[in-house]
């Protein structure tokens, strides 16, 4: 490619920071002017313990009788998180018998705001972990020993390290971004040393990352996850328990018709997908790809933007841009070829991590636990067989 047209990514277009990555500064605690919906966040790890958490809601006229004009996107989102946690809490109160309606009072702001932020009314990823979090020390940075979470369900440790381990690999995940951006843009002007140079920083963020995914079972149980952590953020899509999906309640736009979505998970995280973007790797068709596809439905959508422009990067013959540049330099530079092959087994190495993971937390327990069934993932999808073949296709991208 290297063509003059050539328009340099930039990562605060779609605001994405070198330093956080995905992650925006940090999130709103509370709703000033909203105190019942701050009351309820703060109350629902109780409420539901006792499994009262409908009787709450549905003895309230209105949680939001209308969406504030001097809200930011800041305010939209903190709304959004306490109303995706209260949903699911109120379906799933009583994880075998859920509730198939949602009340107008939680149903019509939930839905407004979702508008609003141009994601689905339901739990995703963006309200789970990216904005979900808070330092303990304002003054140091984003890691583990420092971030806590601002919303849970029943709470406890094995929720809340679950969670906080996805929102550092969030953070980590910044310079490797800056990372590739760097090297595609390096490649894009045939600069071979800054292509150089941003995958050797890609690689170091992508190894940090791939140490705090190491660090799940430490203060995460495999049981504990699977029967007091999952089952709160299933949904409604492929559902057995709510096979017609879930009707909110007056809600003009659906008309009275139960809606399916997908319930919340990690695939919800761009991380991945830009990396398979960025670094040219690419999976033949499977159901896996097409639920993949389907999860950025659920992302922030200036995140959908920069994964679809990282997409369409690619050299005059139609090849991805990085990895086509790479492959040409490989005979008169190989350290550049190294360090290329390095992020991609880097890659795989955590997508390797994460097999192992979905096989222990979730397809183990499902051998020996009735609760919150299925060979499926939480976003309602087989995942054992395609998870390892996604695995497969990421390692021979670097092999002859």
């Amino acid at each position: 490619m290297r063509s003059s047209a050539y328009t340099p990514l930039v990562l605060s277009d779609y605001n994405i920071s070198p330093e956080q990555g995905f992650l925006p500064s940090d999130p709103l605690e509370q709703l000033q002017d909203s105190p019942m919906l701050s009351q309820l966040g703060h109350e629902l790890p109780k409420l539901l313990s006792a499994r009262r958490i409908r009787q709450f809601i549905n003895g309230q006229r209105q949680l939001l009788p209308s969406i504030p004009s001097t809200w930011r996107e800041q305010d939209y989102r903190a709304a959004m998180r306490i109303l995706s946690f209260a949903g699911h809490a109120y379906v799933w109160e009583v994880p075998d018998k859920p509730a198939a309606t949602i009340p107008a009072q939680l149903a019509q702001p939930w839905c407004d705001l979702a508008l609003k932020l141009g994601r689905p009314p339901v739990l995703s990823y963006a309200s789970y972990a990216l904005d979900n979090w808070r330092r303990l020390d304002p003054a140091k940075r984003i890691q583990l020993d420092n971030i806590v979470l601002l919303q849970n369900f029943l709470g406890g440790l094995d929720e809340e390290w679950f969670v906080v381990i996805h929102i550092q690999i969030e953070r980590q995940a910044g310079p490797g971004l800056a990372g590739l951006i760097r090297a595609i843009n390096g490649a894009a002007s045939d600069k071979p040393e800054e292509v150089l140079a941003g995958l050797r920083s890609l690689a170091a963020a992508q190894t940090a990352m791939r140490d705090t995914l190491l660090r799940m079972k430490e203060r995460c149980d495999p049981y504990v996850y699977y029967n007091r952590v999952r089952p709160y953020i299933h949904a409604w899509k492929n559902s057995p328990a709510l096979p017609d999906g879930l009707t909110y309640e007056g809600v003009a736009a659906y008309a009275g018709k139960p809606q399916q979505f997908r319930g919340e998970t990690g695939a919800q995280s761009s991380i991945v997908p830009c990396l398979d973007a960025g670094l040219g790797i690419t999976h033949a068709p499977d159901p896996l790809t097409v639920y993949l596809q389907e999860m950025r439905e659920y992302m922030p959508p200036q995140h959908q933007d920069f994964l679809r422009a990282l997409q369409h990067m690619s050299d005059g013959s139609g090849r991805p841009l990085l990895s086509g540049y790479a492959r040409d330099q490989r005979s008169r530079n190989p350290a550049l070829w190294d360090a290329y092959c390095t992020c991609v087994d880097l890659l795989a190495q955590f997508r390797e991590i994460h097999v192992g993971y979905a096989d222990s937390y979730i397809h183990r327990q499902h051998q020996v636990h009735a609760s919150n069934p299925s060979a499926v993932g939480t976003g309602g999808t087989p995942f054992m067989a395609y998870l390892q073949k996604h695995l497969d296709e990421t390692k021979r991208a670097i092999v002859d």
